[in-house]
């Protein structure tokens, strides 16, 4: 496969913009455009049965050396291919491959969350919990979005762990309702502004004890 990626020639990247932004896998920044190309590719040519269809490249710029302070010779270029008979175009096809890595990365999430309990002996019980988890995953990456610009992109287990998952206690001193946040807590910080994005009409974000 890295044979054939290096035989694309150069005119043949062709720019393409995604409608929106998505994850680089190396970096884990995100990104809005890359290049892509295409070339015929056979897979399995070791069995019986050997496949010959289109390999797909999305090539994105290395900027690891460009941060590094290092003056760039010669682009450096991280390439990621998929092999698809898809016939659509070569951009259209990379974009609907993003897609579906994307809803991909959102059933992991939910299997390895409420989905693992699943599935029941009754078919209503098993609905009704597939609507539940739906909702909760929404709930879920809300708080994620109103939390911080890392927990916005954070999977499930990680919100789960950061800020649902709290070893906090209430207390009602003179009638009033106070949690009490472990001290030296990492995510105090971004769990306050999860509290002040939701309840700011209403109270102020609690202090940590």
């Amino acid at each position: 496969m890295t044979a054939a990626i290096a035989s694309i020639p150069e005119h043949a990247w062709t720019p393409v913009h995604y409608p929106g932004a998505v994850t680089d896998p190396d970096t884990g920044e995100l990104i809005s455009d890359a290049e892509v190309a295409e070339t015929e590719f056979t897979a399995f040519t070791s069995t019986k049965h050997p496949v010959t269809a289109r390999l797909v490249v999305r090539r994105v710029r290395d900027r690891a050396h460009d941060q590094a302070g290092d003056q760039e010779l010669f682009p450096v270029w991280r390439h990621h291919p998929f092999f698809t008979n898809n016939t659509e175009p070569t951009a259209q096809a990379d974009i609907t491959h993003r897609r579906h890595a994307i809803i991909e990365t959102v059933f992991a999430d939910l299997i390895d969350g409420p989905l693992a309990h699943l599935p029941s002996g009754r078919f209503a019980a098993n609905s009704a919990w597939a609507i539940c988890a739906a909702i909760t995953h929404n709930l879920l990456r809300a708080a994620g979005t109103l939390t911080s610009p890392r927990h916005a992109a954070a999977r499930g287990a990680t919100l789960r762990r950061h800020i649902v998952t709290v070893p906090a206690r209430i207390a009602h001193p003179q009638r009033r309702t106070v949690l009490h946040l472990p001290e030296h807590w990492p995510w105090a910080e971004q769990w306050n502004t999860l509290w002040h994005n939701v309840f700011r009409p209403a109270t102020g974000p609690p202090h940590v004890a």
